[in-house]
């Protein structure tokens, strides 16, 4: 998944085309636990990847998507709990402005907006990437919510380059991990002996990615995913873990994982 929040010297330099990424969804809790979740840092470490965020505007946002993969940007709007704007500062880039509308009987829509994309091969390629990740990226949102409201997880964001084509990668994800190449909401997945823990339910499915609430290594959410349309992909198994044990964890597993997922990739160098 390409970073969200991207301040490479191509975004900052390519000017906007106005094109957009605008999804939402429904998600329960009321407007100031929902704002929890996507303006605090901890908040949005448990359902993306680790932010900190200053809580005023003109803050600072800082995240990494893993070692090398960090990035900051600025707070341009703050007005909790309903909007939120984050962009690059005085430089042309992305910017993602985080709208929450409360509705009846409990829940509240959260509307994305991402806009800043320019033009050419390399944008479009990031503009597709992150529409599909934000879907993901939003239903396990809604798990959080669902679940762990107002508590924090640590997140564990192991992946690796396989071959492709991606339904091909899919498939051989699906089936060293235990689970049908078919799989249904419902299906259990306890993980193969060479893998870290890894039980749980599945709980979305979508072509190339399933989203799973963990009972081991520790009460928790997670996704498998497969990316990319040529004959390289990326293969992510990604969780997002709570409880007192979850960082001893996460220090555990995260090289196991790593490990596990680069044995059956592509070869290094």
């Amino acid at each position: 998944m390409p970073p969200a929040h991207d301040s490479s010297s191509d975004s900052s330099s390519e000017p906007s085309t106005g094109r957009s990424i605008e999804v939402e969804i429904e998600v329960p809790g009321s407007p100031e636990q929902v704002w929890q979740a996507i303006a605090s840092g901890a908040g949005v470490s448990s359902w993306y990847v680790p932010h900190d965020i200053e809580p005023t505007d003109g803050g600072v946002v800082t995240f990494s998507f893993g070692p090398g993969m960090e990035g900051a940007g600025r707070v341009a709007a703050w007005d909790p709990p309903h909007r939120l704007v984050i962009d690059n500062g005085d430089t042309v880039g992305l910017a993602f402005e985080w709208l929450v509308e409360a509705r009846d009987g409990g829940t509240c829509v959260v509307r994305l907006v991402n806009s800043g994309f320019g033009s050419g091969a390399d944008w479009d390629d990031q503009y597709d990437g992150m529409t599909e990740g934000w879907g993901i990226f939003l239903a396990n949102l809604r798990l959080h919510l669902e679940r762990f409201v107002g508590r924090p997880a640590t997140p564990m964001l192991p992946m690796a380059m396989w071959a492709g084509p991606r339904s091909d990668a899919w498939q051989r994800l699906l089936g060293d991990l235990g689970l049908s190449k078919v799989p249904s909401i419902g299906d259990r997945i306890a993980g193969p002996d060479d893998a870290p823990p890894f039980v749980g339910t599945v709980a979305e499915v979508g072509a190339s990615h399933a989203l799973i609430v963990l009972d081991e290594p520790a009460p928790g959410t997670a996704f498998l995913t497969v990316e990319g349309n040529g004959d390289v992909v990326g293969v992510s198994v990604w969780s997002y873990l709570y409880g007192p044990e979850r960082a001893t964890i996460v220090d555990r597993d995260t090289p196991r994982w790593f490990d596990w997922l680069a044995a059956r990739g592509l070869p290094s160098g």
